[in-house]
């Protein structure tokens, strides 16, 4: 008896003395944050998110870690946002689209033909950021970035130089986005509604002909092989923001959230400046491959300028809240008011 007391009398000192000896932040688990993107491997998105990540690792001496879940592995945008939720998955990175399941007023700053360069998308952008952070933030996610992913052209089975070459083709539209398929055949379109990861099979069985997309996405996914024709609009930006969990930030120590929001805004920009940098090499490796880009003047122009003038009321209420479709067209209009175009 007196023997089995004293070793248990060591053990507890022993015990003690490791106690003593380890940190307590030495010995907890890492804090890994699980994100998901449709971006896929190879792709600019997926090799920027990996540098973010070593720089988080770094950043925190490797209390934080990044697992990215590349290629829509976690499933379409309204799957991530919906294992955001539950904690499947703690972040993401994803468009405007996708942005906008969780707040509708993100599609104020994608309406088509509202804006007509980097420059004047950035300054409206960068004025009603703010706004959206304090929405999503409210509803429980910490935007930790913002970036984009190009300007969306239309690629397309036939070519598409004016509105009514694209009305009697399949067009691809995003699943669970109704109001947008609604104005889409209310203005006499034929919309396709589908998970952006079915594309491809929808382009080679023809259950799509048509759809919009930016010029580096057609080459990592290959899709302009089944669309052999880009039309020479910029029908769109293609926003883009990384997401995490509020809960999730908040339970990384405050003395490393601001190391790992420089190295994700560093990332961002990183990324918007290559992906704008690109689109005119992106185009000609797809044009060496067969894709003939078609010319829109400026009467064509004209046509697709009538075109959004009778979409914007279907777009201000139905589908962009109309008080953040008002602000973004006013931030818009001040610009182009003090950098009148030159002439």
């Amino acid at each position: 008896m007196i023997c089995s007391s004293i070793r248990r009398s060591v053990a507890v000192l022993m015990l003690a003395g490791v106690s003593l000896l380890t940190p307590v932040d030495a010995i907890s688990a890492p804090t890994v944050v699980k994100m998901a993107t449709l971006a896929p491997e190879g792709s600019s998105w997926y090799r920027v998110l990996q540098e973010m990540g070593e720089e988080w690792r770094k950043a925190s001496d490797g209390a934080v870690t990044l697992r990215i879940y590349p290629g829509g592995i976690a499933g379409d945008e309204d799957a991530m946002i919906r294992k955001m939720r539950v904690g499947q998955i703690q972040a993401a990175a994803i468009t405007g689209i996708g942005l906008a399941y969780l707040e509708p007023s993100f599609y104020a700053l994608h309406i088509p033909m509202m804006y007509e360069s980097d420059e004047e998308f950035d300054s409206v952008r960068d004025r009603y950021a703010p706004v959206l952070e304090r929405m999503m933030e409210e509803k429980g996610f910490v935007v930790l970035n913002w970036a984009d992913g190009g300007w969306v052209h239309f690629f397309t089975k036939k070519p598409v130089a004016v509105p009514n070459d694209l009305r009697p083709l399949k067009l691809f539209t995003w699943a669970g986005d109704n109001a947008s398929v609604e104005a889409w055949k209310a203005s006499g379109f034929n919309p396709v509604p589908l998970p952006s990861t079915e594309i491809a099979t929808a382009l080679q069985t023809g259950l799509v002909e048509a759809l919009g997309s930016p010029p580096q996405v057609s080459v990592i996914t290959q899709t302009f092989n089944y669309a052999k024709n880009m039309t020479a609009l910029r029908w769109q930006l293609l926003l883009g923001a990384t997401l995490i969990n509020k809960s999730t930030w908040e339970k990384i120590p405050a003395d490393l959230r601001p190391a790992l929001l420089q190295a994700t805004r560093e990332a961002g920009t990183r990324l918007q400046a290559e992906i704008r940098g690109s689109e005119a090499r992106d185009i000609e490796a797809m044009q060496k491959r067969g894709l003939n880009v078609v010319p829109v003047g400026p009467q064509q122009m004209v046509e697709w300028q009538k075109v959004t003038a009778q979409l914007y009321p279907k777009i201000r209420g139905p589908i962009v809240p109309e008080g953040a479709f008002d602000e973004a067209m006013r931030y818009r209009d001040e610009y182009r008011k003090a950098n009148p175009p030159k002439r």
